[in-house]
């Protein structure tokens, strides 16, 4: 994440996940760290982010 704050990419992610609300978490990320040019290595925690955000919008639903 050389290239963007941290925390940029983090509430980029959140918004977006908000928006699509992806079925799966993990080719979302893939897709969006290939898209937007991330550096490797923050797969797994931007993929925890994604979940955690689809969790909060799936408890804040029902």
């Amino acid at each position: 994440m050389a290239k963007h704050s941290q925390n940029e990419v983090k509430e980029s992610l959140k918004e977006l996940t908000r928006i699509f609300q992806p079925k799966d978490p993990r080719k979302f990320v893939k897709e969006y760290i290939r898209k937007y040019r991330i550096t490797g290595g923050y797969e797994d925690e931007l993929t925890v982010l994604v979940e955690h955000e689809l969790g909060r919008l799936n408890s804040s639903v029902g």
